[in-house]
């Protein structure tokens, strides 16, 4: 079916294109981009007030499939993650079995177009079971679709061991996405080490056990040539490193989640709400305000939200025994508009680039242009629609949100997946 995408107001600057205009999407593409576009067939979807953006992209979430289905399957993700505004995930690794060979990435992907609501695009494990001793099976998850490559969940502890794995990766034009840890130095811990640590008497996880590796990981890209990405950055000295770096000229890049932009280890109260421990931990309201400051200054590249789902069971417990991290695809965009674009901090041109352009580009997808002959991937979003963060509104399977209870303002409406509407006005749609 065609749709014509009237009066709304498109943002990219990719096109250089900031104002109103009407979008006419047929055939998976978009057609046309113009001013009072004749609709003809199509069917007409009311711009009005609205903002038209490329599609946004997720590079960091767990969609629990295969394995752990009890916490999310690949349909429910994906009904998550269209209902947040997003056209485009990948998927992290650490699955049962761990995603190290090409026939996991053919699942994933085969899920996904079966469920038919957003594209997924499966990162392979750098190690074999994620244990870091030995290579995965690279080329042949590339073969399958595997758009980049990390061990999330655990750091590769060996040095050698990573720099084998870019020294791999790098042959196939793909990046390594490294959750940075350093495990002697984390062990046990379950709150940033510090205030919060000694206030509520539980182990300490030191800003240091991700700082060092983030240093670590930065000369080994110097050495290898190979392209990092630093996943869920949270300390403003890792933020540094990663800013010296790119003032290097190094092929460092880096994404910040929003729960590390908008909370913070003060957040966690004598309440223990498990919904608020992550994995790196909540830091200081100090690194919240500098990853604010590094995603309005183009220090950090993306926004991510690192969706976690987990059931009831693992979360309503006490705290040193609960799962880390939240769910995030369906409060990712509200937060972001609400804490910066609409206060002014931040433009609607470098929200586009955060959590659409970037993220394209780092994961080596077909970029998303406003302009005729584009994969037609598209998010309208209403910055007026008002929504409250309830069980009731999540479409994941899990609720464990960091952010339940708040009241946002702005969110998609509709969103446009290869030319299906897979939203219609706040509606998940599956085909």
């Amino acid at each position: 079916m065609a749709y014509l995408i009237s009066s709304a107001h498109v943002v990219d600057p990719q096109v250089g294109l900031d104002g109103v205009c009407d979008v006419l999407v047929d055939g998976g593409r978009i057609a046309a981009v113009g001013r009072g576009l004749e609709p003809g067939d199509a069917k007409i979807v009311n711009g009005e007030g609205k903002y038209l953006i490329p599609g946004l992209v997720d590079m960091h979430v767990h969609f629990r499939d295969p394995g752990f289905e009890y916490k999310e399957t690949i349909e429910t993700g994906a009904r998550a993650a269209v209902h947040g505004g997003f056209t485009d995930v990948a998927t992290m690794p650490n699955t049962k079995p761990v995603t190290d060979s090409g026939s996991e990435v053919r699942y994933q992907i085969d899920q996904a177009k079966a469920a038919g609501l957003c594209m997924v695009h499966p990162m392979g494990a750098l190690t074999a079971e994620q244990k870091g001793e030995a290579l995965a099976e690279i080329g042949d998850m590339v073969a399958e679709g595997a758009c980049a490559f990390s061990d999330d969940g655990h750091g590769v502890q060996s040095a050698g061991m990573m720099r084998t794995c870019m020294e791999y990766v790098s042959q196939f034009d793909r990046v390594v996405c490294a959750h940075c840890e350093v495990e002697s130095l984390t062990a046990n811990g379950v709150i940033n080490e510090g205030r919060a640590s000694t206030r509520l008497g539980m182990f300490g996880w030191p800003a240091l056990g991700e700082e060092l590796e983030i240093m670590r990981d930065i000369e080994l890209a110097r050495l290898t040539g190979c392209e990092f990405h630093v996943c869920h950055i949270s300390t403003a000295k890792g933020l540094e490193y990663v800013r010296r770096a790119k003032a290097e000229g190094l092929p460092v890049t880096c994404e910040v989640t929003p729960h590390h932009l908008f909370l913070c280890e003060d957040d966690i109260t004598d309440s223990y709400d498990t919904n608020l421990k992550m994995n790196p931990p909540l830091r200081t309201a100090e690194d919240a305000a500098a990853m604010r400051e590094g995603i309005i200054d183009g220090t950090i590249d993306c926004i991510v939200t690192d969706h976690a789902p987990h059931a009831a069971h693992e979360k309503d417990c006490e705290w040193e025994i609960a799962y880390f991290g939240c769910v995030g695809l369906e409060t990712s965009l509200p937060l972001m508009l609400a804490n910066l674009v609409l206060s002014n901090r931040m433009s609607w041109g470098r929200l586009v680039e955060v959590m659409a352009i970037n993220p394209r580009r780092i994961l080596r997808l077909e970029p998303v242009r406003m302009e005729a002959g584009s994969l037609a991937n598209l998010t309208l979003v209403d910055p007026n629609k008002v929504v409250h963060i309830t069980p009731d509104y999540l479409q994941s399977k899990s609720k464990n949100s960091a952010f339940l209870g708040l009241t946002l303002k702005g969110c998609a409406s509709d969103v446009f997946v290869e030319g299906r509407h897979v939203l219609a006005d706040g509606e998940v749609r599956a085909r």
